[in-house]
């Protein structure tokens, strides 16, 4: 099972959440890496197991699949329990497409986002904020409960600000796409599952579809936020939905900003004699570019206007850069390398 979450919280398989809160908040408390100077790097690493285990133990479908699969389960290597119908329980976001429908994986939150959201504080010392020790999650979290206004630690006396909500940090996600799509621009539907609160403050979990529409040439990075699409919770306003335009690498060409990069092995005599390209474009053209010049080993032959899509004007493009590796010969006879010599030795 790798490591034992319940070993780590000092709690047995059967602990409630307020065994779990009390947990976290002596521990958390004890290794929170501002408290130990003089041993930072072993107490963030314990801190963060720490955060993970309580994240993990105090949402009810992330502690069935680590009770049944272990951190195997956690990091998507078998199916949830219920993969069929979707997410149960609370205390999580979860993305979903078409490609794995259903899926489930687990990405650790910040750790410092953990300690904010339960004490409303980074640290210990009062510093206010979530820190930025590590990559956001695409779970919101969700350990607000009645005691968390209450003391912590062994005699604490801190006590959580009750003034104007304060907002959830962002719950970022990648957005995966294919080159094909990127230049032609594309409509992708994303189904989050998040809570949400009712007049009286209670919560049920709902089900929506996002609608992000892709624009020919947006590079890699480019950020889609959908503002307060986390879940609902007290005295917090929802977290924004961030999805981040990651590209999916393709067989044929690598993107250098507006550039599209290919490359070409061709054999000595093509590089001395002549070559013709072809190639099949992203949106489906197919392309013959003959090269007659000489073909040295940094030769690149640029064709305008062949590239990606300019985000700001899709009407305009950048080029399409050919690059060449060439195949030398690994061995020659005498009278080849005569023949070679002569006829180099002619056209000097």
């Amino acid at each position: 099972m790798g490591v034992d979450y319940y070993k780590l919280l000092q709690v047995d398989k059967n602990a409630k959440d307020e065994e779990l809160k009390k947990a976290y908040r002596k521990l958390a408390m004890k290794w929170h890496p501002d408290k130990n100077p003089n041993n930072k790097k072993e107490a963030e690493a314990k801190f963060k197991q720490i955060s993970e285990a309580y994240e993990v133990l105090s949402d009810p479908q992330k502690r069935a699949i680590y009770d049944q699969y272990g951190e195997e389960g956690l990091k998507g290597q078998v199916p949830p329990p219920d993969a069929a119908g979707g997410a149960a329980g609370g205390g999580s976001t979860y993305f979903s497409t078409g490609d794995i429908p259903g899926s489930f994986r687990f990405n650790p939150r910040n750790a410092d986002d953990i300690f904010a959201e339960f004490f409303g504080f980074s640290s210990p010392f009062g510093r206010r904020g979530g820190g930025g020790h590590g990559m956001r999650s695409r779970f919101s979290g969700g350990m607000f409960g009645d005691d968390m206004f209450g003391p912590f630690g062994e005699g604490g006396g801190i006590h959580m600000s009750q003034g104007a909500p304060r907002k959830a940090p962002p719950i970022e996600n990648k957005l995966i796409c294919t080159l094909e799509e990127i230049y032609r621009g594309t409509t992708k539907k994303m189904k989050i599952h998040r809570e949400i609160a009712d007049a009286t403050g209670k919560t049920m979990q709902v089900e929506e579809i996002l609608t992000i529409n892709v624009k020919p040439g947006w590079k890699k990075g480019t950020k889609i936020t959908f503002p307060e699409k986390g879940h609902e919770q007290p005295n917090v306003t929802p977290a924004d939905l961030v999805f981040i335009i990651d590209e999916k690498p393709h067989s044929v060409f690598t993107r250098d900003g507006n550039d599209l990069i290919v490359n070409q092995k061709i054999s000595l005599v093509e590089a001395l004699t002549g070559y013709t390209v072809h190639l099949t474009t992203l949106d489906g053209r197919n392309l013959s570019i003959p090269i007659n010049n000489v073909i040295h080993p940094n030769y690149e032959e640029v064709v305008p206007r062949e590239g990606m899509p300019l985000p700001k004007d899709p009407s305009k493009k950048g080029n399409l850069r050919i690059k060449f590796s060439i195949k030398f010969p690994t061995r020659l006879t005498d009278e080849q390398k005569e023949g070679v010599r002569k006829l180099l030795a002619s056209s000097a």
